[in-house]
């Protein structure tokens, strides 16, 4: 699967019924779905639920910046709580946070061929973090969005 970025296909139905199955399933405001590209090391926000505007579209991080960008560099999950206040670095680090106004968010990386290539991130506009229990139910998505995207390989 390529992710370019820019055609809207039969294939994305699953990316997008799958935020929004998760939006419905968790006590949550926003979840969105980031993908690096197939070429560079730029990653942009491709689907979301529960956004207050389309402004995820248009943001794009480079690899190592932002929650997706450290996500997928790192591998690893990444939760914020309290946002802007308990976080490393500039609250503009994190352009998905300021754009959906959210107070506290994580993210899980998504692997494609065995390597870290997407984010699925789950955003309150609240100060209630995500629960230990929301936390494991985020994980098993990013594990049914990984078999979706590598099955379609």
């Amino acid at each position: 699967m390529e992710f370019s970025g820019g055609s809207k296909s039969k294939e994305d139905q699953p990316f997008k019924e799958a935020c929004e199955h998760a939006l419905e399933e968790l006590n949550c405001d926003f979840v969105g779905l980031a993908l690096q590209k197939s070429k560079g090391p730029d990653i942009s926000w491709h689907y979301a639920a529960g956004n207050r505007n389309d402004k995820y579209k248009r943001i794009t991080v480079r690899y190592g910046k932002g929650i997706a960008g450290k996500v997928i560099s790192t591998g690893r999950p990444m939760k914020i709580e309290g946002f802007p206040n308990n976080i490393h670095g500039k609250a503009l680090e994190y352009p998905i946070m300021l754009a959906e106004n959210l107070n506290c968010a994580f993210a899980v990386p998504i692997h494609f061929k065995g390597v870290p290539k997407g984010v699925l991130l789950v955003g309150k506009r609240t100060d209630q973090p995500i629960s230990e229990s929301d936390q494991h139910t985020i994980l098993d998505a990013a594990k049914k969005l990984e078999k979706e995207m590598n099955s379609s390989i």
